[in-house]
């Protein structure tokens, strides 16, 4: 009598849950397909912080922010309103949404996304100034990127 595979009797197996009912999402722009369904699962798994497709918006809303060309200093600017959906207008909470899928993810792809956010760190370090009143505010003084000087929205 010929025996069955051990995958299909996995696959057969009621009580066991499918890790992924549908098909993971496309890869992330400049990053591998083993780095980018790392991510995804992340987000999927992952605490309320990092909802899926966070990664990606987070690491376009960064380099769009460090995209325009010149010497210029450029300055964080505080979102319009403190939705989900605006939360990302402010670099600094990319940064932190990115900051955060570090800690959850596997070695190989944390490395990966380290070595990308790394150089637009070096970026954001060179086109920002430092804030010198950074030791008298309350609020993430202790994180770098959110010791640097940055814009009060009006209104």
């Amino acid at each position: 009598m010929p025996r069955r595979r051990p995958g299909a009797l996995r696959a057969g197996h009621p009580g066991r849950p499918r890790r992924w009912d549908k098909p993971p999402p496309g890869r992330i722009h400049g990053l591998s397909a083993r780095t980018s369904n790392a991510i995804h699962r992340v987000e999927e798994l992952a605490p309320i912080y990092l909802y899926p497709g966070a990664v990606d918006r987070a690491l376009r809303r960064y380099e769009a922010f460090l995209a325009p060309p010149g010497r210029r200093p450029l300055y964080p600017q505080d979102p319009e309103c403190g939705c989900v959906g605006h939360s990302l207008d402010d670099v600094r909470h990319a940064r932190d949404l990115l900051e955060e899928a570090l800690a959850h993810l596997p070695p190989r792809a944390r490395a990966e996304l380290g070595r990308r956010i790394a150089s637009l760190d070096r970026v954001y370090l060179k086109r920002t100034l430092p804030d010198p009143l950074a030791d008298r505010r309350p609020w993430k003084g202790d994180v770098w990127w959110y010791r640097r000087l940055y814009r009060v929205r009006e209104g």
